[in-house]
């Protein structure tokens, strides 16, 4: 499921993925460099009552917020070695956000679920993407 939003309409997806979120989600957040992939986890991670400075894994392997409602693993996979590494940690039943440059002021946003075809609809539908709705 793909939509055009501005930086608020994705700060808002953030804090509603959070809100969605429960024990043991993971989320793949997929995109270049500048996409805006650290500001979605801060307000992600803030929704979620994470007081602490969220950064960029970069030049760690995973940072960790344990202060809010769930615990957060910020991991930074870039340094895997091979795409099938992922599968190691338990990565088969994941929500996949990807963000694609499509504007200054906006990112296209592509939303799935991958491994849970009912728990896709039922997040598209919770955050506000319409199931049917495509660009």
């Amino acid at each position: 499921m793909n939509k055009i939003l501005t930086f608020d309409e994705l700060n808002n997806l953030a804090e509603k993925l959070a809100d969605y979120s429960c024990e043991n989600t993971v989320i793949a957040l997929i995109g270049d460099l500048g996409t805006g992939k650290t500001t979605f986890s801060q307000h992600f991670a803030k929704r979620l009552g994470i007081d602490e400075n969220i950064k960029s894994p970069t030049f760690n392997y995973v940072l960790e917020y344990l202060s809010g409602r769930l615990p957060l693993y910020h991991f930074d996979v870039y340094r895997l070695g091979e795409a099938e590494e992922i599968y190691e940690v338990g990565y088969e039943d994941y929500l996949e956000v990807k963000l694609n440059y499509h504007g200054e002021d906006t990112r296209e946003v592509e939303l799935r679920y991958i491994g849970n075809e009912a728990k896709e609809k039922e997040m598209l539908e919770y955050v506000g993407f319409s199931y049917w709705y495509s660009n």
